[in-house]
């Protein structure tokens, strides 16, 4: 996914990370209109949620939703805040999008090329909307925001 953004130069998307809980899920589902954005997003970019999986449903969510073959989990557990940040830095900054709302995403949200944070029902870390490019207030507009590149550059744009 290429994106040029102008005053910013151009944008190389090939990973998109998401945090589970708080940003695209509520309570551990996901919503009918997130799963069929993620379908769209996964024919572009390679799709990661990255999660601890509080509620034990993602594996659940994404059978129920036919993304089991298309978006792909890593669990995250201890320091969670590092390891996401972790995986950003394994993939490449500059190929990666992330999306996230809580402390625990920070990290994945700054080190990021594109950082969107979303502020949900369950609010948002300061320092990570502090760390996103972008702020939306729902899941389905962070993805459309992927989707649709002549939106996000009219965001961006300096």
């Amino acid at each position: 996914m290429e994106i040029e953004i102008p005053g910013r130069g151009a944008l190389s998307v090939e990973h998109v990370l998401l945090d589970y809980n708080g940003t695209i899920a509520v309570g551990g589902r996901l919503s009918e209109e997130v799963a069929s954005l993620l379908r769209d997003l996964a024919e572009e970019v390679d799709v990661r949620i990255l999660s601890a999986d509080t509620y034990g449903t993602v594996d659940e969510e994404l059978e129920r939703h036919d993304l089991a073959d298309v978006v792909s989990v890593e669990r995250v557990a201890g320091d969670e805040r590092l390891k996401k940040g972790e995986v950003v830095l394994e993939l490449g900054p500059d190929r990666c999008a992330a999306v996230g709302n809580g402390a625990n995403d920070e990290l994945m949200l700054r080190y990021a090329a594109l950082g969107i944070c979303v502020v949900g029902p369950e609010g948002a870390y300061t320092g990570t909307l502090l760390a996103a490019d972008v702020v939306v207030t729902r899941p389905e507009d962070a993805i459309n925001l992927l989707l649709n590149p002549r939106a996000l550059r009219a965001t961006l744009r300096c």
